[in-house]
């Protein structure tokens, strides 16, 4: 899967999938966001500080799969990959 970037007021980086169902984005405030295209909408489906985990160590990972149907299964990698990485103090 590949991301295609967007400009987003509020964040320094944001990026969509290619089907534009899911989105990933950085705040100004080091908050990564994954998001779900609800209609016209987006609604976050999961937060995490980019400080535990980056958004390109999550995209350098999902650029070994396909891009699920459901945005909601993206969840599921990411807090894997969240899992994975040792807690800082």
């Amino acid at each position: 899967m590949f991301f295609v970037p967007v400009m987003w007021a509020g964040y320094e980086v944001a990026c969509m999938t290619p089907s534009g169902r899911a989105a990933i984005g950085v705040t100004h405030d080091k908050i990564g966001r994954l998001f779900a295209r609800d209609g016209t909408e987006w609604r976050v489906l999961h937060e995490w500080p980019v400080e535990r985990l980056s958004h390109t160590e999550i995209m350098t990972h999902l650029g070994e799969h396909t891009e699920p149907s459901a945005p909601e299964d993206l969840v599921t990698v990411i807090t894997a990959l969240e899992q994975s990485r040792p807690r800082q103090p």
